[in-house]
């Protein structure tokens, strides 16, 4: 039984969700990194918090939730294929989900979504996320964030053989497009690694972030995404050449599938 945090004040729920239907890299969530499938060290990373009191493997397969329950995590049913698509937004898979675990006697203030294509997200990671959570006031949630390395205030529309600045924004004379990246503000770019809210905001609002949000900003590379072949490459890379760790599992890998 893991030991519970005393910082802990409201029950909360933590997701990981696991779509089979990955269309740029096949069962992008099971695929190994290092010894383990992908979603192992975001189910690791959620237990290890020791913030939640239940870490729930939100899949739509039976294969990825045997997987799942190996590592620890909860899969107390699948989802169904109308909140599973590649474009079904978080919104509605979340409500789902927090609605079948109130039939089933379990209700929660708080949920977090932990994507397992963020593995370098550490325990420590999401605990200092949790306490920025807990203590800030009068905000709806809270979400990862990192400062853009593209910023949009050089990035255009085209449309045929012409072309506008999707931010038409000047300083003094000189339009963003054409100033120096340094003389440009600041700008944030959400990343995947990890959100936050009251659960109040899916079920009353439909909404996964409600209006006041805190920005979690992370560092390093708990932030870092894998979508596709090349980042997984890059983060196979970042591993062996020490730039980066992953969360220590002390479960050896499960039996071949």
């Amino acid at each position: 039984m893991r030991k519970i945090s005393k910082k802990m004040r409201y029950r909360s729920v933590a997701f990981i969700p696991a779509r089979s239907g990955s269309k740029r890299v096949p069962d992008k969530n099971i695929k190994l990194l290092g010894d383990h499938p992908l979603i192992a060290y975001s189910i690791v990373s959620a237990l290890e918090s020791s913030v939640f009191d239940s870490v729930i493997c939100a899949t739509d397969s039976a294969q990825y939730a045997e997987i799942a329950k190996y590592y620890g995590a909860e899969v107390p049913f699948l989802r169904p294929d109308g909140v599973s698509g590649d474009k079904s937004p978080d919104c509605d898979w979340v409500a789902w989900m927090l609605n079948e675990l109130k039939k089933i006697g379990l209700e929660f203030k708080i949920f977090s979504i932990l994507r397992p294509t963020s593995p370098f997200r550490l325990p420590s990671t999401i605990s200092r996320a949790w306490d920025q959570f807990i203590e800030e006031k009068d905000i709806d949630s809270l979400r990862a964030v990192q400062k853009c390395k593209q910023h949009p205030g050089k990035m255009w529309i085209v449309d045929g053989k012409r072309m506008v600045p999707i931010l038409p924004y000047k300083n003094g004379s000189v339009p963003w497009h054409s100033s120096q990246y340094t003389a440009l503000p600041e700008i944030f770019i959400q990343d995947a690694s990890l959100e936050i809210s009251w659960v109040r905001n899916i079920l009353d609002g439909n909404s996964i972030a409600g209006r006041v949000i805190s920005p979690f900003l992370t560092k390093d590379y708990e932030g870092f995404d894998i979508n596709n072949e090349e980042d997984f490459l890059l983060a196979q890379t970042y591993l062996s050449k020490g730039k980066s760790v992953l969360p220590k599992i002390n479960l050896p890998p499960p039996p071949s599938r």
